[in-house]
């Protein structure tokens, strides 16, 4: 029988798990994800913090920027590295487009303002050119 204090070996709260997972940078960071709606375990939405997830569970963690899909494959007693992190779960999403060897992305310089006044570069630019002038003249 265990007690109420007492860890789990197949279980551990959301939270700590999206921690030591390092999927928010504290531990308060990750309760407050986890009680956002957010973060959907085997598509059901948690609400929260407390809630207990095993293995094999998916979680479908929505970010700003990104979503995440990851199932768990393991959990961890504390916070470690980032590669001790990346074992606690398999990441399910397509990998990104990775770009061909030799293959070159088109670079585009930025536009000065024609009407405005010269940036921090530019000035320079204009400094050094007065002074080569100066130096050619004198």
């Amino acid at each position: 029988m265990s007690g109420a204090g007492e860890p789990r070996p197949d279980r551990q709260r959301i939270d700590r798990w999206l921690w030591h997972a390092r999927l928010a940078r504290t531990r308060t960071a990750a309760q407050e994800l986890a009680t956002s709606g957010r973060v959907r375990v085997n598509r059901e939405r948690s609400e929260s913090a407390s809630r207990a997830v095993k293995l094999g569970d998916v979680l479908t963690v929505a970010f700003p920027t990104i979503v995440r899909v990851l199932r768990i494959t393991g959990f961890s007693e504390r916070r470690g590295s980032a590669t001790d992190a990346g074992r606690l779960y398999d990441d399910l999403a397509p990998p990104a487009k990775v770009p061909v060897a030799g293959a070159v992305a088109p670079v585009s310089a930025p536009v000065p303002d024609p009407g405005g006044r010269p940036d921090k570069h530019a000035r320079k630019n204009l400094i050094a050119l007065k002074r080569s002038s100066e130096d050619d003249a004198g």
